[in-house]
C-alpha cells in the first residue's frame, strides 16, 4: 500500500527574510526604538481587556519590548516570533504579531496579534495575520495553524473568519480573567484549506 510522505521541515535554526513584506506592511523584528509606539497601546485598558497581561506601565512595556526583540528565530518546537507591524508608506508602527511554532512533529503553529485601536479599520491586522499564515503554510510547511481568543472578543473572531479560519471549539468558562469566568474560542485552518483559499482569492485583494 502506498504511503504519503510529509514535507520536510526547513533547516534549523529558521529565520525569515526580514522584513516580511505585504502589500502595505513590513513585519520586522522589534527594537528598543519601538518602545514608545508599543507602550502607547500596551498601556490602554481596552487593548488588554481580553489578554492575559496589562495594562502595562513603562517598566513592564520596556521588559516586553526587550523580550520581543529576542524572538526573531525558530530553533525548536515552542519557539515563537514576535514582530513589529509597520505601515511602509509612513513608517508608523501600528501593532505587533506573534507566530508560534507549536509542534515540529505534528506540524502545528499558532498566530496572535495586538494593534493600536487608533489604526483599526484599515485591514492592517488581517493583512499582517495573513502573512503569518503564509509563513506557516508555505515556508514552514505546517499542517495546521490555530488561534485562541476570549469568547467575548467578537472583533477578533471576525478577523479570523475573514482569514478563512474555522471556529473549531468553544470552551465554556475555562479561564478566570479580570475577576470573572470567561470562555475560550479556538479557530484553525489546515494547509489544504489555505491552498484552496489562495486559489480562490486573487493576490493583492484585501478583505
Amino acid at each position: 500500500m502506498a504511503t504519503s510522505s510529509a514535507p520536510t521541515n526547513p533547516p534549523l535554526p529558521y529565520t525569515p527574510a526580514y522584513p516580511i513584506r505585504t502589500e502595505r506592511l513590513d513585519l520586522r523584528p522589534v527594537t528598543d526604538d519601538d518602545f514608545a509606539a508599543i507602550h502607547a497601546y500596551q498601556r490602554l485598558p481596552e487593548v488588554c481587556r481580553y489578554l492575559y497581561w496589562g495594562p502595562h506601565d513603562e517598566a513592564a512595556s520596556r521588559a516586553s519590548v526587550a523580550d520581543k526583540a529576542t524572538r526573531t528565530t525558530l530553533r525548536a518546537s515552542g519557539d515563537f516570533l514576535q514582530l513589529a507591524v509597520v505601515v511602509r508608506e509612513t513608517g508608523t508602527l501600528v501593532g505587533d504579531v506573534t507566530f508560534v511554532w507549536s509542534s515540529s512533529e505534528h506540524r502545528q503553529g499558532g498566530i496572535g496579534y495586538v494593534f493600536h485601536p487608533a489604526h483599526t479599520g484599515h485591514g492592517y491586522a488581517t493583512e499582517a495575520s495573513r502573512a503569518l499564515l503564509k509563513l506557516g503554510f508555505e515556508e514552514l510547511q505546517l499542517h495546521r495553524i490555530q488561534a485562541e481568543l476570549d469568547g467575548r472578543n467578537t472583533a477578533s473572531a471576525r478577523l479570523l473568519e475573514r482569514l478563512g479560519m474555522r471556529r473549531e471549539g468553544h470552551l465554556r468558562e475555562n479561564e478566570f480573567l479580570d475577576g470573572e469566568w470567561s470562555d475560550e474560542v479556538i479557530y484553525a485552518m489546515l494547509a489544504r484549506e489555505w491552498r484552496d483559499r489562495r486559489e480562490e482569492r486573487p493576490e493583492g485583494r484585501r478583505e
